[in-house]
């Protein structure tokens, strides 16, 4: 049984893996990172900070309204679907990395070993998908209506893979005896691609 303190020191490792990374990262800066619960109040004020801090650096407001709307779904999905540890902590993570070309976000969350090959699977088909594809799915799953029991029938993932136009990069793993990190890494493109 994996206790409480090694648990959330086992997942911020992860955090510190990813922020070490991005922070070290040459040509870039980290201009977000939160580890922790997030409250809805704690997703306005950082999706507000970031659109605030994309609009001073000069990116254009089509490249802010996507990356608002990635994070905007990225951080309700943590709040509403990511999964408790045994203590009752909703512990999760986002970094948040500007670049030259290209922002890189990173978003990670608990998931309970039951739902983690079903997510992964939802994403792993997304990323098959062209744009095109990804946005007839998009379209079908609102036309349809089909809901889980918390919200959309996997609209999160495809919003933000629809609104970064590039792949869910993801990794999941175990971090106590029911429960994944799942953690999704994706960029959205500065600059148009030649």
């Amino acid at each position: 049984m994996v206790q409480e303190g090694s648990l959330v020191q086992k997942y911020n490792s992860k955090f510190q893996e990813i922020f070490g990374k991005y922070n070290l990262h040459s040509q870039g800066r980290v201009i977000v990172s939160h580890f922790g619960e997030f409250s809805q109040e704690l997703v306005n004020s950082l999706s507000i900070s970031v659109e605030n801090m994309m609009i001073e650096s000069g990116d254009k407001k089509s490249v802010v309204k996507r990356l608002f709307s990635i994070l905007v779904e990225g951080l309700q999905n943590i709040r509403i679907h990511g999964a408790r540890d045994e203590e009752g902590s909703q512990v999760s993570f986002v970094i948040i990395l500007q670049e030259p070309e290209r922002y890189k976000i990173a978003m990670s969350n608990l998931v309970k070993l039951s739902q983690i090959n079903i997510i992964t699977s939802r994403i792993d088909k997304l990323n098959e998908m062209d744009l095109i594809q990804i946005k007839e799915r998009y379209m079908e799953v609102l036309s349809n209506g089909i809901m889980s029991n918390k919200g959309g029938a996997g609209l999160g993932f495809i919003t933000m893979a629809l609104k970064s136009k590039n792949k869910l990069n993801y990794t999941s793993e175990p971090i106590g005896d029911d429960l994944f990190a799942l953690t999704i890494e994706l960029t959205v493109d500065r600059v148009k691609k030649d």
